[in-house]
């Protein structure tokens, strides 16, 4: 039945989505509770604390690898659910410029096709998943606030002339190890679909984990006198989750259509077209086509475009050319209340008038 099983709400999909792509997870009312101490799943206000063991049991549909990770993790669920959240933010916003915009999300407990049936939309998904999972527990670790990892250890590179290595690093390596073991636990697991969609999920969950690796940086901090930089401190560390699923977006557009074939004497992943060449390690795959989303279709899990917003001057995919279809579109004119003529008083406060001004909207037909 695939990612189109019920789920409780929308922040129960997405730690679904990290961890049981397959399965229903749903959670008894009477489980909710408030936590003190701050540490919690929140649901529409209330939460679930992650404080006793028993708490994983709330998440029904676990295979026991996982079930296993959560008793011995409880640490980690903050972490995860805070990269589920990230997740459904960040991939709308990716997105708002596309005919399908990764508004599917809002529809849990119904999702449609667009990201159960092996498409380049559900490819970007677990991969962007896989990459933010990972990503929120390295940065708890450096921030302190999981008692069970530090900072990430300093570089084997030798450091430059104007600078020493310092400061507390994302724990990348912990991220990977925790996170991949959360993100992948249920493919492994026969009841997680096919073979063939359990092979292009841990692919592209790879992938993102990737372009997570690839994303860690050198971040640097000055010292000295009067905001000179004698003395320079520096780290590695991650980029934001937007920028990662900006390169994600990118292979996303050029990701590859595979078939599941004998090669040799096992099946893998292989280009649909008779192409001998393997599968990259740095693209994403997908199983099935997905349609053009330009008319709702439940069947094939399009929302369609009408109403969307376009931009009548672009030339790119939110043009109102290319986002309606060929269909035409409405204007409209809204009038929007900015600050203006803002002055600033010595000390220590700023003073703003309220400005309108009319702007025209376009809105696909």
């Amino acid at each position: 039945m695939g990612c189109s099983r019920l789920f409780r709400n929308t922040y129960l999909f997405y730690i679904q989505a990290l961890f049981l792509p397959e399965t229903p997870l749903h959670l008894p009312t009477g489980a909710l509770e408030r936590q003190g101490d701050g540490r919690g799943l929140a649901l529409n206000g209330s939460r679930v604390g992650w404080n006793q063991t028993q708490h994983c049991k709330l998440l029904e549909g676990l295979v026991p690898d996982q079930l296993q990770l959560c008793r011995r993790n409880l640490e980690l669920m903050p972490s995860i659910v805070q990269a589920a959240q990230e997740t459904k933010s960040v991939c709308q916003k990716t997105f708002s410029d596309m005919r399908w915009n990764c508004s599917s999300i809002r529809l849990a407990p119904a999702f449609g096709p667009d990201l159960s049936k092996g498409t380049r939309e559900s490819a970007f998904v677990y991969a962007l998943a896989a990459a933010t999972v990972s990503h929120s527990i390295a940065q708890a670790c450096a921030s302190g606030e999981l008692p069970i990892c530090s900072c990430g250890s300093f570089p084997a590179e030798v450091p430059g002339p104007d600078f020493k290595w310092g400061g507390c690093g994302d724990n990348l390596r912990y991220g990977l190890q925790m996170g991949s073991a959360f993100a992948d636990g249920s493919m492994k697991s026969s009841r997680s679909g096919t073979q063939a969609t359990r092979l292009m999920h841990l692919h592209n969950s790879a992938v993102g984990r990737q372009v997570l690796m690839d994303s860690l940086e050198t971040k640097c901090k000055c010292h000295g006198m009067s905001g000179s930089c004698s003395v320079k401190t520096c780290w590695k560390g991650l980029l934001d989750v937007g920028e990662i699923a900006a390169d994600l977006k990118a292979k996303y557009l050029a990701a590859t259509k595979v078939t599941h074939r004998y090669v040799g004497t096992r099946k893998q992943l292989v280009p649909r077209e008779l192409d001998i060449r393997p599968v990259q390690e740095t693209e994403l795959v997908y199983l099935v086509s997905s349609p053009d989303y330009c008319t709702k279709n439940p069947q094939l899990g399009s929302l369609g475009t009408q109403d969307r917003q376009c931009n009548k001057t672009s030339v790119s995919s939110d043009s109102c050319n290319l986002m309606c279809c060929g269909r035409g579109y409405n204007a409209y004119t809204e009038i929007v209340v900015e600050r203006c003529h803002c002055k600033y008083h010595w000390c220590c406060y700023v003073t703003c008038k309220k400005c309108e001004r009319t702007v025209e909207r376009y809105v696909c037909k």
